[in-house]
């Protein structure tokens, strides 16, 4: 679990996975696709209309391993669990009480049936191409603990800068060399 949010998500939790990267000539979307672009499990709380804390994570795959050690790793059990049809969430229902969407999240209908972490992908991907205007695949982990701990924060700045202040005091300056190592920035 992420050091700077160790506190799991509660109540009803949104959850659903994303690809992160531009379009690519010739692949079409969904879950077995053969692409460069970096997989992204998402987690929302579920609070009123709005949204709640959020977690995000780099994975391989969507199968039940996978996105099973995330859920657990971020979500308390016995929480409301809401899930697109996908089969690799339904072994999570033994700990949670998931109640997955009747039919698969598409482009179209997504949005209406899993509102909040589709939300935060979008925000999510704004974010990437408006501010940074694309990230490196090597450091997306580390963009998406920004984007969680912004996020996480966005109702409370002066508790964000306190938070990132106290976090400096802990921790070693990360240097060109440890971001980078030997890659080539040319």
């Amino acid at each position: 679990m992420d050091p700077l949010v160790s506190d799991r998500l509660s109540g009803t939790v949104e959850v659903d996975e994303t690809y992160l990267g531009g379009p690519e000539k010739g692949l079409r979307g969904g879950r077995s696709r053969n692409s460069s672009k970096v997989e992204v499990v998402g987690a929302v709380e579920v609070r009123g209309e709005g949204s709640g804390r959020a977690r995000l994570a780099v994975v391989h795959d969507s199968s039940y391993l996978t996105l099973g050690r995330f859920v657990r790793g971020n979500v308390v059990e016995g929480s409301v669990l809401r899930t697109d049809a996908w089969q690799g969430y339904a072994p999570l229902r033994d700990d949670y009480d998931h109640r997955p969407t009747t039919q698969h999240c598409d482009g179209r209908n997504a949005p209406k049936l899993l509102p909040r972490i589709h939300r935060l992908f979008s925000n999510l991907k704004t974010w990437i191409e408006g501010t940074h205007h694309g990230i490196g695949r090597g450091h997306v982990r580390n963009y998406l603990d920004e984007f969680v701990f912004r996020f996480n924060r966005r109702r409370t700045p002066m508790a964000a800068f306190q938070s990132l202040l106290g976090l400096t005091t802990l921790h070693k300056p990360t240097t060109y060399h440890r971001l980078y190592g030997h890659a080539s920035t040319g």
